[in-house]
């Protein structure tokens, strides 16, 4: 069975990983405080003597406003720790693939999008900024997409082969010789994201058309609209349009991924309906 160890399994995205994996694979998750990243001894010391097949690294310091002023820490965790990571899976014949996603939601810890539901169940008035665009990326369809690039997994159709949250996912190829694996044909960097694109405003009334649709009860009916220029307490700079193309990710595999619209609604339908 192949051996996946998961690093930040505690996170949004890590947490979603083990528990779509666990029943599949043998899966061994650390969450921060079983491993902390900004230690480089002791990421070394865990996982050099460890077996795997598979290492996910889904941490990262993904507060943009605190990497600014915790510069040093911020290129410790996502840049030094990574660089490690690398180079104890190439010790292990690595092959390799760096995810890229954006606007991660899910139902292991609480995102833009569950704020936005929060507010309006409390308040009749909610509004979100309408001049900053991207594509929200649910942790289902990733941990879907991810198993198409383990050892001895199948990938139809190979071919030539922003966002504040980056993923990267380093694979070791321990005794699998298997044609239909393409982590090596679909190397390097890979973008993931629900297909189509959307502003924080459009991402949070969609969301509320759908809990509405599903019957849950909301103050609000309407998300206002206010611009980027408002976030006056933000310290580091966003993006106004950071949409990533998925066009590698349709031409190594033959498919698309769901859009947004269809992820948001199924994340409803699934884990707030039952609330």
């Amino acid at each position: 069975m192949t051996k996946i160890v998961i690093i930040g399994a505690g996170g949004r995205l890590g947490a979603a990983l083990m528990r779509e994996y666990k029943d599949k694979y043998n899966v061994a998750g650390f969450n921060h405080a079983q491993l902390d990243l900004s230690k480089l001894n002791d990421v070394r010391e865990k996982l050099r003597p460890t077996n795997f097949d598979v290492l996910i690294n889904a941490a990262a310091f993904t507060n943009v406003d605190l990497c600014e002023t915790e510069r040093d820490r911020a290129y410790l965790i996502n840049a030094e720790a990574p660089a490690l990571l690398a180079n104890i899976c190439r010790d292990k014949e690595n092959r390799h693939l760096v995810v890229r996603v954006s606007w991660v939601f899910g139902p292991d810890r609480p995102s833009f999008v569950d704020a936005m539901i929060k507010q309006a169940q409390e308040n009749e008035n909610v509004d979100a900024i309408a001049d900053k665009f991207s594509a929200p990326t649910y942790t289902l369809d990733v941990a879907q997409m991810l198993r198409q690039f383990f050892p001895g997994a199948a990938v139809a159709g190979i071919g030539d082969p922003g966002g504040h949250f980056r993923k990267t996912v380093v694979s070791s190829e321990t005794g699998v010789n298997d044609p239909g694996y393409s982590a090596g044909d679909c190397g390097g960097i890979l973008h993931f994201a629900n297909a189509g694109e959307c502003s924080w405003q459009e991402y949070a009334q969609w969301a509320v058309n759908c809990c509405r649709e599903a019957g849950l009860p909301l103050k609000a009916r309407i998300v206002g609209a206010f611009k980027l220029k408002d976030m006056a307490d933000w310290v580091a700079r966003r993006p106004v349009y950071s949409v990533l193309s998925t066009a590698k990710y349709t031409e190594s595999t033959g498919m698309s991924p769901p859009t947004w619209r269809d992820a948001v609604a199924d994340y409803i339908t699934r884990f707030y309906s039952k609330k």
